[in-house]
This record gives C-alpha cells, structure tokens and sequence, in this order.
C-alpha cells in the first residue's frame, strides 16, 4: 500500500508520545537554557511594533575556487561543508552583534525514513542552532564544536519548532519572531530542468516577504556557490546587507585557508576591511566636494 503524507501524520502523532517526545524535550531544554531572546543585529532603522514582513533580496556569489577551500576545510575536520559555511556566518553575527551566544536557526528536510522521501508533502522543521564563541578559540576548533551542536540537533530534529516554543514559552512579542531572527540554510536537493514539448519555459519574480529579520540560503554549483539574502526591508537597507555579503566572503575565505587563525585575528580582518572602505567614501567625498567648489570659483 502506497504511503500518503497522512499516514506519516498519525504514525508521528502515535510515535511522538511519552519517552520519546520527553527526550527530546530533555535535549533542546538543555540546548537552550539561558539562550538570548533576540539576535541583536544593528539594524538602519528602528523595529517596527509589529512585523510586516516586507522583503528583498541580495544575490552573494562564492567563487567556485571559495568552495572547493571551504569543502576542503570542513574533510579535514569531519566537517561538511554547511557546517564550515554556518561557523563562519556565525563568527559574521559576532562581528555585528558582539555577543559570544549566537542563536540561528536552520532549515531541516525532516524525511529520515525512506518511505517519506518520494512522498509529497511539506517536511520541514526548523531547528535551533547556538553556538558559543567565548574564549577566542580558533577557526578549527570552533567548526569541530559546531559539528558537534549540529549533529546534536539533527539527532533531535523530530521535535516541531511549535512545539518547542510551546515547551519553552519565550516571551512572545509582535515586533521579532520567537527563538530565531535569522536563518541560515544550505540548499543541496538537485532541482530538475521544467520542459514541455512546444512550450518555452521561464521563471518571473515576484513579490519578496521575509519571515525572518534576515534568512540566507545559499545552492552549489558548477560555478561556485550563490547565496540569496532575504531580509526585512523594514530593518535593513540592500546596501548594508550588501556590505554583510562581502564581509562573509571575507571571513570564509580566511577561515578555509587558515582554519589555525583565531575568532579575533578574523574579526580584525573585518574591521580593516570596514576601516578601508570607510576611508575610500571619505577621500571620494572629498574629492567631490573639491570638484564642486572648483565649479563655484569658476562661476
């Protein structure tokens, strides 16, 4: 008998009862105890009350010579190369936030069993990831502990995200949503190429929202990686998101050279790359400034 998606909705239902459904619980009370409410992000404008969900999109694009640093990296640490891309996002949020208890959340297939993995039907979870960067360690040693919370997490990805929130009650407010703020997902599913015969086949945008304060999924292939950034338009200016884009190359590419490099030698890079970039606007202003003087004498 063919399974249908209603099938794995009582099974789970049956299944996720008693010992099973109190393990995982037991496991993410003890992930998340203490965790910061908010990603503190600094954002262009002020939160607004109450989201609206208003959107937009930054493309970032990862050279192909990038990725095939960042896979190689991760083999060397028993790390896949999501988790060593997550560690350096990661070390992104420190940068912007100053805070060592990074909480982000992750996108989840959830199709474990194989009955589930032609079946249609919407699987995925959301899982909570934190991570710690207290102490300064390096690159290597911080992917090493975030390969373990991940795999950490996916061994309890069963738990729904609304029934964690209902376990933990977190206090809920309409400005920012509950446990997680920004996202961070690898998009690794083959997708097929859409053909009909006689008909011409083409895809058109349309109207952004974003769920999330900010949520960056990021699809390999044979050119590299390129990485979408969805963000509130409310919060954030497509330039500052822009400037995180090129900031994350940075931090990803140093990292994957050189995994012995510290948290804080890899922040310093950021703040001279910010430095420099700073000093470039001024000496523009500058000279555009002299430029229109020099055409008020001529006057």
């Amino acid at each position: 008998m063919t399974v249908q998606y209603a099938d794995y909705a009582v099974w789970q239902r049956n299944w996720f009862q008693g010992e099973v459904l109190e393990q995982q619980l037991s496991y993410w009370r003890g992930r998340l105890a203490g965790a910061p409410p908010v990603l503190s992000l600094p954002t262009d404008r002020p939160r607004p009350a109450v989201q609206t969900f208003r959107g937009a999109v930054e493309k970032v694009a990862l050279p192909e010579e990038t990725m095939h640093a960042v896979r190689e990296a991760g083999r060397k640490h028993g790390a896949t190369s999501f988790m060593t891309m997550l560690a350096a996002f990661q070390i992104l949020m420190l940068h912007y936030t100053r805070e060592t208890d990074i909480v982000l959340g992750t996108d989840v297939a959830n199709r474990g069993d194989v009955q589930t993995e032609a079946l249609i039907g919407f699987f995925v979870n959301l899982l909570v990831i934190r991570a710690d960067l207290s102490g300064d360690p390096t690159f290597a040693d911080f992917l090493r502990a975030v390969r373990e919370v991940t795999l950490g997490a996916y061994a309890h990805q069963d738990l729904p995200f609304d029934k964690l929130v209902e376990e933990l009650k977190p206090e809920r407010s309409a400005s920012h949503n509950l446990l997680v703020q920004v996202l961070f997902v690898q998009q690794n599913v083959p997708r097929g190429a859409l053909a009909m015969t006689g008909i011409e086949v083409s895809g058109f945008p349309l109207e952004v929202a974003s769920k999330f304060d900010m949520a960056v999924f990021f699809s390999e292939g044979e050119q590299g990686a390129t990485g979408n950034w969805v963000y509130n338009a409310d919060l954030f200016d497509g330039a500052t998101i822009a400037r995180m884009g090129m900031l994350y190359r940075i931090v990803l590419e140093k990292a994957a050279e050189n995994p012995g490099l510290k948290v804080s030698e890899l922040l310093s890079q950021l703040v001279e790359t910010e430095r420099q970039e700073r000093a470039a606007e001024h000496k523009g202003f500058e000279a555009a400034s002299l430029q229109r003087l020099k055409g008020l004498k001529r006057r």
